[in-house]
């Protein structure tokens, strides 16, 4: 799936980039007989509020130290990378899932319809934002989109803070999509695959999807918890919540829990996934937990290694999981769509 704006060319970028509040990361990989590699990877703490994620708000608080640490990350990958894909976090923007029952013919009044359909959730005028949909599950009650809305001036920000390490910015995802992406791109690799005909929004076919079955993925950062579930390789439902919440993430989960039976059909998860960390030391054991009491169900950890081999080097912890899993998921998806470009 796709977010905000992408100009993905052929080949694809040379790296992938996380700005987060916490920290900047990057890395880069290598694919020899269809295997992917990880080649290179680095990590940098950033100082306190030097970038805070929001919706409607400035995100890059203190530009000068942000630069410096991508600077920092991008010359430690070995071969510094003249273009990133860049992954930015899930609060800097509002994700939706909309249907229509009819959809017009032409691409103009479809993209009219999206944006008169979300400006009524977004709390910035839609004329300052930029808006992005991907095509998600087709029924007898009509079409589903997933669409992305963030302010055009801060995803700037964020390119600004690359162009300023000398590095452009070619495409710009959120997060947890893509995790979202590794999860689907290890369900590629394990063979559980079929062929789609359905075309992604940035006009691309997508190969294949996973089989039939509904997974619910929680990924945990420190500033905030995303939760979606993902149907047959549709997103049909996807909530953040900021760590300054009032709702627990076991009240949100059961709260989704309820939605899902209710709202969505559904009949148990054949997948739980959670990855990422929280805010306080033991809090994914605690949502781990958690989960599996509620569900009833083992709860799988996000693990970017099912789609992209470590070196023999590198071990692999789980701070290391936490870095690498929203990198590799990005370096997944452009890999992919260069391919069916």
């Amino acid at each position: 799936m796709s977010l905000l704006a992408s100009w993905l060319a052929s080949p694809p970028p040379d790296a992938a980039l996380e700005i987060a509040p916490a920290r900047v990361s990057a890395a880069s990989t290598t694919s020899r007989g269809g295997v992917l590699r990880l080649h290179a990877y680095a990590s940098e703490a950033l100082p306190a509020d030097a970038v805070r994620g929001a919706l409607a708000a400035p995100n890059i608080i203190d530009r000068q130290a942000a630069a410096a640490g991508v600077r920092s990350v991008l010359d430690r990958l070995g071969a510094r990378p003249a273009r990133v894909a860049l992954v930015i976090p899930d609060v800097a923007a509002r994700v939706s899932v909309i249907r229509f029952e009819q959809l017009p013919q032409r691409r103009d009044d479809l993209d009219q319809l999206v944006r008169w359909q979300v400006r009524k959730s977004t709390p910035f005028p839609i004329e300052e934002a930029c808006v992005s949909y991907t095509p998600g599950r087709r029924g007898p009650d009509g079409s589903e989109f997933v669409v992305v809305v963030a302010r055009r001036d801060v995803v700037r920000e964020y390119e600004d803070v690359c162009a300023d390490a000398g590095v452009h910015a070619g495409l710009v995802d959120l997060a947890t999509f893509s995790v979202l992406n590794l999860l689907l791109g290890s369900a590629r690799a394990d063979g559980t695959v079929r062929e789609a005909d359905r075309p992604a929004s940035t006009g691309r076919r997508v190969a294949s999807r996973p089989d039939p079955g509904d997974w619910l993925v929680v990924y945990m950062r420190p500033e905030y918890t995303s939760i979606a579930i993902v149907r047959g390789g549709d997103l049909i439902f996807f909530r953040n919540r900021p760590e300054d919440d009032d709702a627990s993430l076991a009240d949100v989960v059961h709260q989704t829990i309820m939605y899902y039976q209710d709202r969505l059909s559904g009949q148990g998860f054949a997948r739980v996934l959670l990855g990422g960390s929280g805010q306080t030391a033991g809090a994914s054991d605690q949502a781990r937990q958690s989960l599996e009491e509620r569900l009833a169900t083992p709860v799988e950890p996000i693990d970017p290694t099912s789609v992209a081999a470590l070196p023999d080097r590198i071990g692999a912890s789980a701070d290391l999981m936490d870095v690498l899993a929203p990198l590799t998921g990005m370096l997944v998806r452009t890999q992919r769509e260069a391919v069916t470009a």
